[in-house]
């Protein structure tokens, strides 16, 4: 087993203009190492180049310049190894309207050449909750159910990496918490290597070991996802009244207050600069009797603004 899942260096792709427009950088030197056996994390707003870099894992769009190596193989030297490395559950539910689900899996199989003694198309299935749905076609398939099976298309050839490009986009909760069982499944029981693009943060944020965020075609930070966390200075102290507040407090330097309309008190600062003793002695300067008071630490929701907002 590889040290690296995946090992980019400088890569970078610029698309054509269009007619009398200046051609376009999508990647501008991508570094990124994967570990292997990781769930990993790829985040980064809309256009910030996460679906060329997807594209180019998986062989869909030709790099500008770089290298890209996947399970150890050179996408330019080994691109058949490289390719049969990795499985990619896309975004867009394109289907074949008149294939069953047990015949897209196996036309799958067949593409990527597994024999039909190596097919695990039963199996897969059974993984995905559509067994009972094998042999009906696909148009009679729900959204939920097409977007299973574009799950189960992206496993058949055992690969040892896993993307999934928003996975859970407009799915029920009782279709993503299946989709990530399943998940921890290939992760835990196979040592399957996952790599994760969302929207929810909340989702990366429990799911991932490790984040990278991409922004303008850069790589702007990564590590792991704690640390990732820790790297904010921010902190929010909520206050519950006993009583009527003051319109105004003696405020140290830097702190901050948002009355909120259940008639708590937030008042944020950074830890670097004072701390909750120093917010609550002001507090009761200003003659507030406190029923209740709450820490709130930053999630990765701030991390992810703080770090593409260009702040």
């Amino acid at each position: 087993m590889t040290q690296h899942a995946i090992e980019i260096k400088g890569l970078r792709k610029t698309y054509a203009g269009r007619a009398g427009q200046p051609p376009k950088e999508a990647l501008k030197g991508i570094d990124l190492t994967i570990p292997a056996g990781s769930i990993f994390g790829l985040l980064g707003p809309n256009g910030a180049g996460k679906s060329t870099l997807i594209n180019i894992l998986a062989g869909l769009v030709i790099k500008s310049a770089g290298n890209v190596s996947i399970w150890g193989f050179d996408q330019d030297v080994n691109p058949r190894q490289s390719r049969a490395a990795i499985g990619v559950m896309p975004q867009e539910l394109n289907l074949d309207p008149f294939f069953t689900p047990r015949a897209a899996l196996e036309v799958q199989a067949g593409l990527y050449g597994v024999p039909k003694r190596d097919r695990k198309t039963s199996e897969i299935l059974d993984l995905i909750g559509l067994t009972d749905k094998g042999e009906a076609y696909a148009r009679t398939l729900s959204g939920g159910m097409r977007r299973r099976l574009l799950l189960g298309k992206a496993l058949v050839h055992q690969p040892q990496i896993l993307v999934l490009d928003e996975p859970t986009a407009g799915v029920d909760i009782e279709l993503r918490q299946m989709l990530w069982h399943n998940v921890r499944r290939l992760n835990k029981e196979r040592g399957m290597t996952i790599i994760l693009t969302t929207h929810y943060l909340e989702e990366a944020q429990e799911m991932c070991d490790e984040i990278a965020i991409i922004n303008h075609g850069e790589v702007v930070v990564r590590d792991r996802t704690q640390a990732l966390i820790g790297r904010m200075d921010a902190k929010t102290l909520v206050v519950t009244p006993e009583g009527a507040t003051p319109d105004t407090f003696d405020l140290p330097a830097g702190v901050t207050l948002d009355r909120r309309t259940d008639g708590a008190l937030a008042f944020s600062y950074a830890r670097g600069q004072t701390n909750a003793g120093v917010v609550l002695d002001a507090v009761r300067a200003a003659g507030v009797t406190i029923g209740d008071v709450a820490s709130v630490e930053p999630d990765l929701e701030d991390v992810f603004v703080a770090l593409t907002s260009g702040k």
